[in-house]
């Protein structure tokens, strides 16, 4: 077994021979570009709305 420990502080205990396939991988990959993409148009909106 081992810990993961997160940004917030939670401690995640996972297996020590858990291994990303290249399936999972680019899964997470995807999510993660998409939550980017999410936040760049946030950031986008929030520009706007200032610059008014």
């Amino acid at each position: 077994m081992g810990e993961i420990v997160t940004t917030t502080g939670d401690v995640d205990v996972v297996e020590e021979e858990s291994h990303f396939s290249s399936e999972s991988a680019q899964i997470l990959i995807g999510e993660i570009m998409e939550c980017n993409r999410d936040f760049e148009n946030l950031k986008q909106n929030i520009n706007n709305v200032q610059k008014k």
